[in-house]
């Protein structure tokens, strides 16, 4: 077995996996629920639920990296006792990842084009929403400016994938991340200085529990529960990968509170640089990509200095999107490079041109191909993507990484111990196995019947 690259600091490590789980739900969904279900109420259900499941499930994808010293693609059979059929379940989740780019690329390439013409002045002050919106539809009516923004970031992301763990991603993805955090609290502390900024924190964390009434107690555990679980991209091997490229100088359990404290501070900052925004303009805050290209665009638009802010705001919202894909395509290449046998560089341009072919459905979804409507009403081609891999792919593959730590068949729970609690910090009791074993399986898929539920019954 060939030497396995690790990485040249435990820095580099936790930046590239917050990375990972760092994207654009962070910015945009995470304050949205917060305000919705409660403000602080909801950071506070949320908090629990990280420590008492997203937590674990870093620890499980993590241990089996670290462990197999392997992807997905290989991880299992490395790990799995004899004549065990663990490994079946590459065959679906594989195919998870490059799902998940073949449409998050389409967006980060929405980012980059909407980085560029905030920066250069393009949205005149005073610009309405209405006008706003507008000029988001002109860019989903156009495939060939969609294409172009995509494979622009996809090139960018493989063109660092291809350099190597050490020379590529750490060396990009770790200054990226640090600019990435250090642009975002420079904005939320520059949000002080809005007028709208106390009654924008108040919406956004005051204790509100007359929105929990209004929505239902439920319904802001569910959506506490499905923000830890998504949010941290547990479940298809994207973070089983960077286990594999983990030294064993700390435990996984410290490592896991890190990355998820990490993926937290994003999704909390970026309330302080929406809410005090929106209530600063009198804009309503909106959900799902309205907020980034409609709403938001709204507002800088009529902020003094804004083609400046605005741009400063999108360029983070790329860089998140970037420090994902690069995460993400870096276990593609692991995979492709696990099961074939080939070099790095051939399996990068292997898959950039099965991605860019891939994207190229969700791109006519919303022009050429805009009748087909996969999940009904009006839906996109870009739903069915997203619905794939949120709603099955990630909390299908979590259950089976669960099962596979615990089954005798499989990792087996007393060697997931032993690879959990190497190294230095907190350490997994043996009595977790029970919780492991049985409860964790159920919270997931009580969360997979819910969605299946909003979607389909609803």
């Amino acid at each position: 077995m060939s030497q396995r690259e690790q990485f040249s600091s435990r820095l580099g490590f936790l930046l590239i996996a917050a990375g990972c789980a760092i994207g654009l739900g962070n910015v945009w969904r995470f304050p949205y629920i917060t305000g919705q279900y409660g403000g602080a109420i909801f950071v506070i259900m949320y908090l629990i639920f990280l420590l008492l499941i997203g937590v674990p499930l870093l620890t499980v994808e993590l241990s089996v990296g670290r462990a197999s010293r392997r992807s997905i693609a290989r991880a299992f059979e490395v790990l799995e006792q004899p004549g065990a059929k663990w490994h079946w379940n590459k065959f679906w989740m594989i195919p998870g990842s490059y799902i998940l780019m073949s449409f998050y690329g389409v967006i980060t390439g929405w980012l980059l084009y909407y980085c560029l013409i905030t920066a250069t002045g393009y949205f005149e002050a005073g610009t309405t929403q209405q006008q706003a919106v507008v000029e988001f539809e002109s860019l989903l009516a156009n495939p060939y400016i969609m294409f172009v923004c995509m494979i622009s970031v996809a090139f960018i992301a493989f063109s660092i994938v291809a350099l190597g763990v050490v020379k590529g991603v750490e060396r990009i993805t770790k200054p990226l991340m640090l600019v990435l955090f250090g642009m975002l609290i420079f904005m939320a502390f520059r949000s002080a200085s809005l007028p709208g900024f106390s009654e924008g924190i108040s919406y956004y964390l005051n204790p509100d529990w007359s929105s929990i009434e209004k929505n239902g107690l439920m319904q802001a555990v569910w959506a506490a529960l499905g923000q830890v679980f998504f949010t941290l991209s547990v479940g298809q091997g994207s973070i089983e990968i960077f286990g594999s490229y983990m030294d064993k100088r700390h435990s996984l359990t410290s490592e896991a509170v890190l990355i998820g404290c990490l993926d937290t501070s994003v999704a909390l900052l970026a309330g302080f640089v929406v809410f005090p925004a929106c209530f600063s303009y009198d804009v309503e805050p909106g959900q799902g990509p309205s907020l980034l290209f409609i709403t938001l665009t709204t507002v800088f638009s009529n902020m003094e200095g804004g083609w400046f802010w605005g741009g400063l705001f999108f360029l983070f919202m790329l860089f998140a999107a970037l420090s994902t894909l690069i995460a993400v395509f870096e276990s593609i290449i692991s995979m492709t490079m696990d099961l074939f046998a080939i070099s790095r560089v051939r399996a990068v341009a292997y898959n950039f041109l099965i991605i860019t072919l891939m994207s190229v459905p969700c791109i006519l979804g919303f022009n050429i191909l805009s009748d087909i409507h996969p999940l009904g009403g009006s839906s996109t081609i870009m739903d069915l993507q997203d619905f794939i891999v949120s709603n099955t792919v990630l909390p299908i593959g979590s259950i089976v990484f669960i099962l596979f730590i615990t089954a005798k068949t499989g990792m087996g729970f007393k060697r997931y111990r032993e690879e959990c609690n190497t190294g230095n910090g907190p350490k997994i009791p043996q009595w977790c196995y029970w919780y492991f074993r049985y409860v964790l399986p159920l919270v997931i898929a009580v969360i997979l019947f819910v969605g299946y539920y909003n979607i389909f019954l609803l």
